[in-house]
């Protein structure tokens, strides 16, 4: 389930995020976080709960399972200096999700600098990312794009 470079803290997080109730009453679990936080994996078995009115997922319940992932990633990597906000979201739902459904949510390395190139620069930014989620047989259920706001701490210049 983890790597186990994991601390205990964040298995702790890890934990505590599995028992947030809206992940809970959804049946949302995360199944794997990257030591260095650069990666999460979010799982979601169909359910009575979170089933909608026609018998397949619920698409509140699809999109909840893909909403902070990528702002925890910026937070975790950024680290103190800098203000992360989710700002915008869209979810395409390509076909119904009928059984365990999955999402992969990554920034790389190289994401992480050009970020921090860009708002030294312009001082703050929007930043546009994109998951799939799948079914089982690896076929897409839904296309998330997720846009996050990142700004350093601090004072902003004014602008005339």
């Amino acid at each position: 389930m983890y790597q186990s470079k994991v601390s205990w803290k964040t298995r702790l997080r890890v934990w505590l995020f599995n028992f947030y109730l809206p992940y809970l009453g959804a049946g949302i679990r995360i199944t794997h976080i990257a030591p260095d936080f650069s990666r999460f994996r979010t799982e979601m078995k169909l359910t009575f709960y979170n089933r909608n009115y026609v018998g397949v997922h619920f698409g509140g319940s699809l999109y909840a399972m893909c909403d902070p992932f990528f702002m925890l990633i910026l937070l975790e990597r950024l680290g103190k200096d800098y203000i992360v906000w989710d700002k915008a979201g869209n979810m395409e739902f390509v076909k119904p999700g009928t059984g365990k459904v999955s999402a992969e949510f990554h920034i790389t390395d190289a994401e992480i600098d050009r970020i921090k190139e860009e708002i030294e620069k312009k001082k703050k930014g929007d930043f546009t990312f994109h998951a799939d989620v799948v079914g089982e047989g690896g076929e897409v259920i839904a296309r998330v794009e997720k846009i996050v706001y990142v700004r350093k701490r601090g004072k902003l210049p004014v602008q005339n």
